[in-house]
């Protein structure tokens, strides 16, 4: 019948309105097929990325998953998930968040809940290295756990990773930057000069990338709250319990309330009574909610061990960071030295420069006398034999003596010491 309806329904429209909307249809989807080739319509899922899941027993297998997945399974927003994205350059960040811990530390980019780890696949060295000892550490520890949470064992590798990472490369460009200083220092050359440009833009990169860490590391150390939501398998245990004291209270409540005798006659003073055990009996859940929740509250201000992690690598990069900071304190003192010895030969050359124009001032003041008397004039002077040869004389000495006083001159007003 619907089939039928249908048909004369389209039947029934003018051959004009049926061009038309057929014309429409078309438009439509040509519009949607030619669009740009890197957006997606609305209403389709994200594309899916290969993640890497660790559970605590240290079994890994890599999975196809898509954003609103991680999202839904994690009960994270999209703009924490944002922060995972390979395309997308963010400084290293951790986050404590309701069901989760996002990490994005370096090439480290990973979601820890209070069961497992979904690490962002890569290649790198270093992701390879962290999912391999993080599966050595859990079936190392299986048997014999250290005390720690399992999202604080995987933080803390992820951190002990990253901050390791960051101080090799602190120790490497060290040890490169030095010899290229001292080179520089003793032989000041364009290649020298070259060279300690592009170390001195790997210091100022890495420095920038260390500083964030430490900043991240502090910022958590200094934030109790931040801390205290980084404790999962505690929250989740809590609201294990919770839930099962809800259940088991409401069981009982419910239990006796059905367990009371259908043919018994109902009195007003055994209603009243019933009705008072009823409010009582959730008064007494309000109040043991009350109580799990003030027992929550007691459990977030307990954060030393977290705290106590953090400081650890705190210290590691920290002192990364000092080696840096010396680092580039003897790349100034460097630039110091060589603008001090490149101004001392700019002085001396200004020095040769005034005592050059002094002598070409005299020089030119006996080329000028010579020329007078190269001219055809009427004197006595060359009716003596050795008028000219005296008149040679005379003028030396007189070009001598300015040239002395311009000496004395320059060294009464300090210009350069003689």
């Amino acid at each position: 019948m619907a089939e039928e309806t249908g048909v004369s329904v389209f039947t029934d429209i003018p051959e004009s309105t049926s061009t038309r909307l057929n014309t429409d249809v078309q438009a439509n989807s040509n519009f949607h097929g030619s669009g740009l080739p890197g957006l997606k319509r609305r209403g389709q899922g994200h594309g899916s990325r290969s993640w890497i899941k660790i559970d605590e027993h240290g079994d890994s297998k890599i999975l196809e998953l898509d954003k609103a997945t991680v999202m839904r399974h994690c009960a994270l927003p999209a703009r924490d998930l944002r922060l995972l994205d390979p395309k997308f350059i963010y400084p290293s960040t951790i986050l404590g968040r309701e069901q989760a811990i996002v990490v994005n530390l370096e090439q480290i980019r990973c979601v820890i809940t209070a069961e497992e780890v979904i690490l962002m696949n890569s290649l790198d060295a270093c992701v390879l290295q962290y999912e391999s000892e993080l599966r050595k550490r859990l079936q190392t520890n299986k048997d014999q756990p250290d005390g720690l949470p399992f999202e604080f064992r995987a933080l803390e590798l992820a951190l002990e990773l990253t901050c390791l990472s960051l101080d090799a490369q602190a120790k490497e460009l060290e040890l490169e930057v030095y010899p290229v200083l001292d080179e520089l220092a003793s032989s000041i050359n364009t290649l020298n000069l070259e060279r300690v440009r592009r170390l001195k833009g790997q210091l100022l990169a890495l420095t920038q990338r260390v500083q964030k860490v430490c900043d991240e590391i502090e910022h958590l150390m200094d934030d109790d709250g931040d801390m205290a939501e980084m404790y999962l398998t505690e929250k989740k245990q809590r609201k294990e319990d919770f839930l099962n004291n809800d259940l088991y209270d409401q069981a009982d409540i419910f239990g006796k309330i059905r367990g009371a005798p259908r043919s018994a006659p109902v009195s007003p003073v055994s209603s009243t009574t019933g009705v008072q055990k009823l409010q009582r009996a959730f008064s007494n859940l309000s109040s043991s909610k009350h109580g799990s929740v003030s027992a929550s509250s007691n459990g977030q201000e307990n954060i030393d061990q977290l705290e106590m992690l953090l400081e650890a690598y705190f210290v590691v990069i920290d002192s990364a960071l000092n080696k840096l900071s010396s680092l580039k304190e003897y790349i100034d003192d460097t630039e110091d030295l060589i603008n001090i010895k490149l101004g001392n030969v700019q002085n001396q050359l200004i020095q040769f420069e005034l005592l050059l124009t002094a002598a070409t001032f005299v020089a030119a003041i006996f080329a000028m006398v010579t020329a007078v008397f190269g001219m055809n004039l009427k004197t006595t002077v060359f009716n003596d034999p050795d008028g000219f040869n005296w008149t040679l004389i005379i003028t030396g000495l007189f070009c001598l003596v300015v040239y002395i006083a311009f000496l004395i001159y320059f060294k009464h007003k300090k210009l350069f010491p003689l």
